[in-house]
């Protein structure tokens, strides 16, 4: 089988990995680590003109402008939804909206697009306060403070266009959820879903999560916290009345659906969904499945999934080293160091994100997230060591990383069952 992955960064870097053992795998227009992966061709192709047996979609962007649509009418089997299915992470406002009227349990909110509106609301709320950009900004246009000031700021700028330009001038409003973060990657044929192994990331820049809210600077899975009977109910409650919801809208949802979500005191909640394998997720979650992944994601694309995969008993970690400024303007160029030193430390593997190859040779810093260090151990503490060891060994001017990746983890035993959930029904 040829499989064309579709993207640049360390997510589809951890794509063709995970899918090289049983396919052809090429990507577009993928990366300088990427090309150095043996049985891996990249390309400057568009992916319409690729030759494959199944497309994967990585990025959202290209999700939510059709590229799925143009391809599956092409003939084509894609491994994403199309932009009907797209607008559950291209447009917030569609989403809260959608799983109100499915009955999922989720923050109170509103959707705006006036600074008075914003106020109102906002000041109806205890606390802590949550302003989001209602279109795609990366995984950085989201605000979650205790201050109703700095709320009302942050609105005002998003809807002037000063944040970030037309994707802000409506922004959704919610009351912030307390509780522990869960990021569950969900398979999703048009009728079946099925759960790949429970990852919890890190949004914030700087150790204790504190900083401002990037595109993820590290994670791990399994999560003690998703017990089967946490999963359950994220799949019953969330995702399962999700999927039956954009059945019944007449949208056929075949790919990955990622739900975000905050175990509360009252139970798991929605926080967001995006409609692609989420980054830094994929490099913690892919590495732990096992089986013949092409073949199931080309069963999804066909509208014919049997099952999760096989779910490995190790453990995965994954730190991003990321550029000096990021994530407001990080700088690019600097020299990149070592990366093959820390690719030689035992169960490590180094996914690029954002870097250049000069024509010597010479690897430079070309985006905000550069790398990313994944490793897989017995446990999370082992795999913290290893990653611990390989992030030691690089170096860039500015470098940013967090060391408390799965280190406030607690100490209880991970009940993970072996491949989450059965595959079930999702229509009603």
């Amino acid at each position: 089988m040829r499989v064309c992955v579709v993207g640049s960064g360390a997510r589809e870097h951890a794509l063709a990995c995970a899918l090289a053992p049983t396919a052809d795998v090429v990507v577009t227009p993928g990366n300088p680590g990427i090309a150095l992966e043996p049985g891996v061709e990249v390309t400057a192709m568009a992916p319409e003109q690729v030759a494959a047996d199944l497309v994967v979609v990585g990025p959202e962007a290209p999700l939510v402008g059709g590229l799925a649509d143009r391809l599956r009418a092409a003939g084509t089997p894609v491994l994403g939804p199309g932009a009907d299915g797209a607008r559950l992470e291209g447009s917030k406002a569609f989403m809260k909206r959608l799983v109100a009227d499915a009955g999922v349990p989720t923050a109170r909110w509103a959707s705006v697009e006036r600074i008075d509106e914003a106020r109102a609301f906002l000041r109806r709320l205890p606390g802590p306060y949550v302003v989001k950009t209602d279109g795609l900004a990366s995984g950085k246009g989201v605000l979650v403070t205790d201050g109703l000031a700095e709320a009302e700021a942050d609105a005002a700028a998003k809807l002037a266009g000063r944040s970030f330009g037309d994707a802000g001038r409506r922004v959704v409003l919610e009351e912030g959820l307390v509780g522990e973060e869960l990021s569950l990657l969900v398979l999703c044929d048009g009728e079946r879903v099925a759960a790949l192994p429970a990852a919890q990331d890190h949004k914030r820049l700087l150790d204790g999560d504190t900083g401002p809210n990037t595109g993820g600077m590290g994670a791990f899975s399994p999560v003690p916290s998703a017990t089967p009977e946490v999963v359950e109910e994220v799949m019953a409650r969330i995702v399962v009345p999700t999927v039956a919801e954009l059945a019944r809208r007449h949208v056929d949802y075949r790919g990955v659906l990622y739900a975000g979500l905050m175990l509360t005191s009252d139970g798991p909640k929605l926080i967001e969904y995006n409609v692609r394998f989420g980054d830094p997720e994929a490099e913690v979650v892919l590495p732990r499945c096992r089986g013949d992944l092409a073949a199931l994601l080309l069963a999804v694309a066909d509208g014919r999934l049997e099952g999760p995969p096989g779910v490995s008993a190790d453990a995965s970690v994954a730190v991003v080293c990321a550029a000096r400024g990021y994530p407001h303007a990080p700088e690019t160029g600097a020299r990149v160091e070592g990366l093959a030193e820390a690719a030689a430390v035992d169960g490590v593997r180094v996914l690029h994100a954002g870097t250049r190859l000069d024509a010597d040779g010479t690897v430079r810093v070309a985006g905000g997230r550069v790398v990313v260090v994944q490793a897989v151990g017995a446990s999370l503490e082992a795999a913290c060591a290893r990653a611990d060891e390989a992030v030691g060994a690089i170096h860039f001017d500015g470098m940013q990383v967090r060391h408390d990746i799965a280190r406030r983890v607690p100490a209880r035993a991970a009940a993970e069952g072996p491949g989450g959930p059965l595959v079930r029904e999702a229509r009603r």
